[in-house]
């Protein structure tokens, strides 16, 4: 049974292993922009035909101009409060104190509210790839579900460059984002068409790279989500899973489009910040300790979903 979470020895050196997913594979922040929002919130939603059927212009010298009439949908919605708590006994805070040298060694608070942290920002990563990767989110003329010889790791037979060409051209606003999952994105950047249109070269194998990508596809930005998880229940053995599958989306996605009356494919409602503190626990052990606890308050939003297009199981 352990009876501590942050053993103290002023002999080793400050040096611990504490895995979780490198920040740079969490891309939900960048997928579905933050919008701060009351903690109840409302946005209008605007058929989309009102922007592009034209009616009648012509002016006639004595008639009046033809009456247009624009009308929304409001949308009513509230952000969802997601933390968690961990409890810190003082015993552990005393022996870090005691110390004689604790440069760069974290406080057990620090320690947890970080862990803490990073387990709430993944519950996020999660949840955006199941929003974001979910075919039931797009148009039926805006997705495609790839199988056998037109999926981007038969390298052979399949044309991602055309596919994604093609697909560039269906939403009403070009998407300026390509989201992939990791396992999506290895093939993809070594698959002999992709290759050969960026090299220009007669080549048949090879490896690109993520702004080269971009590039050719004139996209602003190649989202790659490479955050595992653990799907085993408590106590089980792990087993580990991408929080985002072989699938692959084109989204037009914008910060600040939401609040200028433009459509962006998706946001995120954030009411507050995020939150971190601790909470004295007097019956905690024999000392009393405290509770730490990390949260935030956010609800993600599908706004727009005909800017984004979805090729479902990309790869095998």
């Amino acid at each position: 049974m352990p009876t501590t979470s942050f053993p103290v020895n002023p002999e080793l050196t400050a040096i611990a292993i504490g895995y979780r997913n490198p920040e740079a594979d969490l891309i939900a922040d960048e997928v579905l922009p933050r919008v701060p929002t009351a903690k109840k919130f409302k946005y209008t939603k605007y058929d989309a035909a009102q922007g592009y059927t034209i009616p009648n212009t012509l002016v006639g010298r004595k008639s009046e101009p033809t009456m247009v009439d624009f009308g929304g949908t409001e949308v009513t919605d509230e952000c969802v409060d997601y933390g968690l708590d961990d409890l810190v006994p003082n015993d552990e805070t005393d022996a870090w104190e005691a110390m004689p040298e604790r440069n760069n060694v974290p406080s057990p608070m620090a320690v947890s509210t970080m862990l803490l942290t990073h387990l709430t920002q993944l519950d996020r990563e999660i949840r955006v790839a199941g929003v974001v990767f979910a075919a039931a989110n797009y148009p039926a003329a805006n997705k495609v579900t790839l199988s056998g010889t037109s999926q981007w790791s038969d390298r052979t037979n399949s044309d991602p460059v055309n596919a994604i060409l093609a697909a560039l051209d269906v939403p009403l606003i070009r998407p300026n984002a390509m989201v992939l999952g990791r396992a999506t994105w290895t093939q993809l950047r070594q698959h002999p068409k992709v290759v050969q249109a960026i090299v220009k070269q007669g080549v048949s194998s090879g490896m690109v790279s993520r702004q080269a990508v971009a590039d050719l596809f004139e996209l602003d930005r190649l989202l790659i989500g490479g955050a595992f998880y653990n799907t085993a229940k408590k106590g089980a053995a792990p087993t580990y899973a991408r929080a985002w599958g072989k699938h692959a989306a084109l989204l037009y996605v914008s910060p600040t489009a939401a609040q200028m009356m433009q459509p962006t494919f998706g946001f995120t409602a954030q009411f507050g910040t995020r939150l971190a503190g601790n909470i004295t626990e007097q019956k905690a052990g024999l000392r009393g300790g405290q509770r730490i606890r990390s949260g935030e308050s956010v609800k993600e939003v599908i706004s727009a979903s005909d800017v984004g297009y979805f090729f479902e199981n990309a790869v095998a």
